[in-house]
């Protein structure tokens, strides 16, 4: 399948705190369902790799949006949940709940979770736990994102692809 690669990555290299959704261990996919929220949460863990690696300045990152097509049912967080599992500081203390709640679901035989993005404000994400509902991976638009660590803003130039 071309991009299983891509797929791959996201499930077997987890980071050493893990993300919202997923521990150290294991990966999972995740995807906003707009263009521009993916960016927006994008655009946050490279600011956050700059504030974490001291470097100042503004930086550019080249992004490529993956898209992907997904079937099963996925676990919609309720109000509780999203009261205590999407909270957006500090990163990655904050992921402790979400991380807890992604496990048991996981070993309930649960799919993933579809949840309010934490970066822009009325934007829906996916975190998907299983490899094989990543259908049809394709590459979509190139950009590049300019972000500097200390601010809030994301500079988009789309790129050709």
């Amino acid at each position: 399948m071309p991009e299983a690669h891509i797929v791959n990555a996201a499930f077997t290299h987890s980071g050493p705190f893990g993300g919202r959704f997923h521990g150290p261990q294991r990966g999972a996919w995740y995807a906003g369902f707009e263009i521009e929220t993916s960016i927006a949460e994008v655009g946050f863990h490279k600011r956050r790799f700059l504030t974490d690696g001291r470097i100042q300045g503004q930086h550019a990152f080249d992004y490529i949006d993956f898209l992907a097509d997904f079937s099963g049912l996925f676990h919609t967080l309720d109000a509780a949940e999203q009261e205590s599992r999407l909270q957006p500081d500090p990163v990655p203390q904050c992921y402790s709940a979400p991380q807890s709640l992604a496990n048991k679901l996981l070993f309930e035989g649960a799919n993933g979770i579809v949840y309010p993005s934490v970066r822009r404000a009325s934007a829906t994400c996916i975190a998907c736990f299983r490899p094989g509902l990543v259908f049809h991976p394709r590459r979509g638009q190139k950009y590049r994102l300019k972000v500097e660590a200390g601010t809030d803003t994301i500079g988009t130039e789309a790129l050709p692809v």
